[in-house]
């Protein structure tokens, strides 16, 4: 990017065309969930038969067989069928559980593309290596502890799962919510017992958080994502923007490329870092004329007028 002299007028009118963008993508992230509701309900395999919702279905499918597992207790047959439908459908229902399979999904398939296309290791980024050989023994073993959180994320997306221990804690109340409702007082010794073992600390997304703040004034190297690797960026954008690290999935998709310019100018990355990262992931698409000239400040503050992603 050339870059300017900054005015007054070219500010107002890259903040202009960013704001316009951005309203756009506020208007297609509103109808994200109720979509994901109405293509999860129908059956028509042909139609819908798209990779992430073929995924997001699995994963809560997935979510119902564990919790009615965790019901049953050892040594229990398999819950039917329909038992494992009908709590499928009620954890739908569960505000930012959809959102967040959802965002899980597409993290994944992020990665596998950047991995096909960049050669980018989706569990060993150059970052986590770095932090695996720092000479700090905390440093080291939170880095080796997230290595093999994220090499089973990528198992388990494989396998279209999502064990309950890696949900975040709000979610997984609400998932146990969901199958008291379904098991009624049979279930409380199993939701007693999933709420004791849970550390949402040790989850892959409590570890990424801890090992990006651990890096210091050092994280804005995790804002490089051929750097950090797919998940540490996304954690690291959604620590220094105060963005739900959902919606920060959100804003790698192509119709959300106004909010992830934004949020790393928010960040504090300059234009040509800014660029980089455009580069690895939007390589055909240019930043606007004068985006140089909107700062930090500016940058944080149409984000925060911005809207979110509807998860009820």
């Amino acid at each position: 990017m050339i870059q300017t002299v900054p005015t007054p007028q070219a500010a107002v009118s890259v903040e202009a065309v960013l704001r316009e963008e951005l309203a756009h993508g506020d208007a297609m992230l509103g109808t994200i969930a109720p979509i994901l509701r109405h293509l999860l309900a129908n059956d028509d395999h042909s139609v819908f038969g798209d990779e992430i919702i073929a995924r997001v279905r699995g994963v809560t499918a997935d979510l119902s067989r564990q919790l009615l597992d965790e019901a049953a207790g050892p040594g229990q047959t398999e819950p039917a069928p329909a038992r494992v439908d009908a709590l499928a459908s009620a954890l739908v229902d569960v505000p930012g559980l959809l959102a967040h399979v959802h965002a899980q999904a597409l993290e994944w398939q992020l990665v596998q593309r950047l991995q096909a296309r960049l050669a980018l290791d989706p569990v060993l980024s150059p970052l986590l290596q770095a932090l695996i050989a720092s000479s700090d023994a905390g440093t080291s073993g939170l880095a080796m502890n997230f290595l093999a959180a994220q090499a089973r994320f990528c198992q388990a997306q494989k396998r279209m799962k999502l064990p309950l221990a890696e949900l975040p804690g709000d979610l997984l109340h609400g998932a146990l919510e969901a199958l008291g409702a379904e098991a009624g007082d049979a279930a409380a010794p199993a939701m007693a017992a999933i709420r004791q073992r849970y550390d949402e600390s040790c989850g892959r997304l409590g570890l990424a958080t801890r090992l990006v703040m651990g890096m210091g004034g050092g994280a804005v190297a995790a804002l490089s994502i051929t750097h950090a690797g797919v998940s540490l960026f996304l954690s690291a954008l959604s620590l220094a923007t105060g963005q739900n690290r959902d919606l920060v999935v959100l804003s790698t998709n192509e119709a959300q490329m106004a909010r992830l310019a934004l949020a790393l100018r928010a960040a504090g990355l300059k234009p040509q870092a800014i660029e980089e990262q455009f580069l690895a992931l939007h390589p055909d698409v240019a930043l606007p004329e004068g985006f140089e000239n909107l700062g930090a400040d500016g940058a944080a503050a149409l984000l925060a007028r911005a809207g979110g992603y509807a998860t009820a």
